[in-house]
């Protein structure tokens, strides 16, 4: 049985030491020649997936297997919760037949906290509505892979203050002299809860969290420029004009005249022509693919830390 308090709900249910623990076995199985382990044989992970994905889902089933477990997969109508179940009582019954489980509601996250009331069944966020820590996991991988180390690295990100945007907030800044520089568009930033928790990480590891609602007076020489899609995924916007609210915050190869050893991440889906360009997206400096590939080195990193 698993101990107390394995959830991956929030980036918060993490101490520094677990955060740092699972983004270098995360990095350790990345740059890893074995493809094969067998620190999950014999244990059984449910994948729940009510909204559509193509990486975490794939990431999650494939590194399970790979850590010798075993999958039962959901679809968003096989569950009693359509018919009125609680996911309180749907995660009393789960717990006592799945070791782990990792669900895509992109909803409420009390919806993951009801699931994981029972500790013998850690529960993994594999994205709400106000966070996606997985992601964030992954995209720190990443960057440990390639700088070699994430104290006093320096990342812009450019787009919605969504999921994504949060979970970056909420890891990288716990992190000695890191800085990350949001650009939001006016009206779609982080939300205050997400802005205070990050701040006060922040202050307690001598980064900078900054937060603007315009392209002027960019950072120069950052490490990592970062942008996600639009249209997150699973939701709508109210304002039909959206559109040109964010057409400035498009990603052009002209942001890296500033910042010309600057490293492109992007969590994906990406629509070239609208959140970034062609060139940037599929050019030198891009490795928002590698990145991608990575969800699968930190999801069994992740998995594995549930069940230790």
């Amino acid at each position: 049985m698993t101990s107390a308090g394995r959830n991956v709900i929030s980036l918060d249910d993490l101490s520094a030491a677990d955060l740092r623990s699972i983004i270098a076995r995360g990095a350790e199985i990345a740059q890893s020649r074995q493809r094969q382990f067998d620190t999950l044989n014999g244990t059984v992970v449910g994948i729940y997936f009510r909204k559509t994905s193509t990486r975490t889902r794939t990431a999650f089933s494939s590194g399970a297997l790979r850590l010798g477990a075993r999958i039962i997969s959901y679809g968003p109508d096989d569950w009693q919760t359509n018919t009125g179940e609680s996911y309180e009582d749907t995660g009393r019954i789960l717990s006592g037949m799945l070791d782990v489980l990792v669900a895509r509601t992109a909803g409420d996250p009390a919806e993951m906290r009801a699931l994981g009331a029972h500790r013998q069944m850690p529960v993994v966020n594999a994205m709400s509505d106000e966070e996606h820590p997985t992601q964030a996991l992954t995209d720190l991988t990443t960057m440990l892979c390639r700088f070699g180390c994430l104290e006093g690295r320096r990342v812009l990100y450019i787009g919605e203050g969504n999921n994504t945007a949060a979970a970056l907030a909420l890891s990288l800044s716990r992190f000695e002299g890191t800085e990350l520089h949001l650009r939001t568009p006016p009206g779609y930033g982080i939300s205050e809860s997400v802005r205070a928790r990050a701040l006060l990480h922040a202050e307690q590891n001598s980064a900078i969290v900054t937060e603007h609602h315009d392209m002027d007076d960019l950072p120069t020489d950052v490490d990592v420029i970062y942008t996600t899609r639009w249209q997150t995924t699973g939701t709508t916007k109210a304002d039909p004009d959206w559109r040109e609210t964010f057409r400035p915050f498009h990603v052009g190869t002209r942001l890296w005249q500033h910042s010309p050893k600057a490293l492109f991440m992007h969590d994906l889906p990406a629509h070239r022509g609208d959140e970034v360009s062609a060139d940037v997206l599929d050019g030198s400096a891009s490795i928002a693919f590698e990145q991608a590939t990575n969800k699968m080195h930190s999801a069994m990193a992740v998995l594995e830390w549930c069940r230790q």
